[in-house]
């Protein structure tokens, strides 16, 4: 009995990074990127994927909860390791925590290159509409879609050659008037996740059991402090 990895294409070049400086022998299950933004094809998808599985123990799944598109996952042969992270973002940034502290910060949106290639975002739909409505009304739409983003940050996974990805970035940017930064990811999560220990940084689902929101709740215990605290998921 071993252990398969069940992961985003989105997220392909952190994944096989994170397998290479591990060097562990799992196999990974890639689940079509594209489904972000619509949570229960998303969760379905990974369902119809993880029922195939068949003579492993160990699933480790590489995704975060993704707006409830993990809800209700099961496998009735194997264990599920999951991360507790709300999304893919925080998980290629090393923690939930670090992801709050930016948002928190100033309205930001994030993009990676496989979010550019792989998913729509804000880039590419400023693109559509200028084909779709020209460049002038383009800018009105997208204007206020970014009504409450004030910055573009672009993760650094270290998994590629960034510079394409941030002439591209630094563009759009410009267009809309957003600030333009660059921050460092983390491949810290994606390695605990292939390795362990899996202890309250991620979820442990038993064959047979469903993913609940419970399974995905955080309790974080401060260094200086006795008393838990429960970080609840942006769902």
């Amino acid at each position: 009995m071993g252990t398969i990895i069940v992961a985003c294409q989105t997220i392909r070049d952190e994944v096989n990074l994170a397998i290479a400086e591990t060097r562990v022998p799992y196999p990974v299950l890639w689940i079509e990127s594209g489904l972000h933004n619509f949570p229960d094809r998303l969760g379905q998808k990974i369902q119809q994927e993880i029922d195939k599985i068949e003579n492993v123990e160990t699933i480790l799944l590489a995704f975060g909860y993704c707006g409830n598109s993990l809800l209700d996952i099961r496998s009735s042969r194997a264990q599920l390791i999951i991360p507790r992270v709300d999304d893919c973002i925080s998980l290629l940034l090393g923690s939930y925590e670090r992801r709050q502290t930016m948002d928190n910060e100033i309205g930001t949106y994030f993009l990676t290159k496989g979010w550019l290639e792989n998913e729509q975002n804000l880039v590419s739909e400023y693109e559509r509409c200028v084909v779709r409505y020209g460049k002038e009304k383009a800018l009105k739409v997208m204007k206020m879609m970014l009504n409450n983003y004030h910055r573009l940050m672009v993760i650094n996974t270290q998994a590629y050659q960034s510079a394409g990805v941030l002439k591209k970035t630094k563009w759009f940017a410009d267009v809309l008037g957003l600030s333009h930064e660059e921050i460092e990811g983390s491949s810290r999560l994606l390695k605990k996740l292939l390795l362990g220990p899996w202890d309250a940084e991620f979820a442990i689902i038993q064959a047979g059991e469903k993913v609940t929101l419970e399974h995905m709740i955080m309790i974080n215990l401060e260094e200086q402090s006795d008393t838990p605290r429960l970080c609840v998921l942006n769902l």
